[in-house]
């Protein structure tokens, strides 16, 4: 029987990466800003590499800083309700002030849009 010489072990051809990229690339993934495809084409990363990250990292995703879908909407859409609200009580209070001064100042130093906006509230609230 013929032995067969010992052949070198295979050179890895890769570049080392950081943990942080890997976690960055993957939430980006998860997340929907990007796709695997696309992960692979811009980071210069084979695809098969990015599931085995995927894979192994999936653990660790869950304790991930940022944010899924459906927080960063949920937390959009609580911050648009507020900001509406805000924007009500500051146009009841000008409308308050401007009975109370008998001067129309929205006319003058808001923009016209919110101008008006102001005066359609005014004409409802006295009805």
């Amino acid at each position: 029987m013929k032995t067969q010489d010992k052949l070198p072990c295979r050179k890895r051809n890769g570049r080392e990466v950081s943990f942080d990229f890997k976690i960055s690339v993957i939430d980006e993934i998860n997340n929907g800003r990007i796709s695997t495809n696309y992960a692979s084409k811009k980071y210069n990363i084979s695809r098969s590499t990015i599931d085995y990250w995927k894979k192994k990292l999936s653990n660790f995703h869950s304790k991930s800083k940022s944010m899924s879908k459906d927080e960063e909407l949920k937390k959009l859409r609580e911050e648009n309700e507020m900001l509406k609200f805000i924007k009500d009580f500051q146009q009841d209070m000008i409308i308050e002030f401007e009975k109370v001064t008998g001067q129309e100042l929205s006319k003058k130093f808001l923009p016209e849009h919110l101008a008006n906006e102001i005066q359609r509230k005014k004409k409802k609230l006295l009805k």
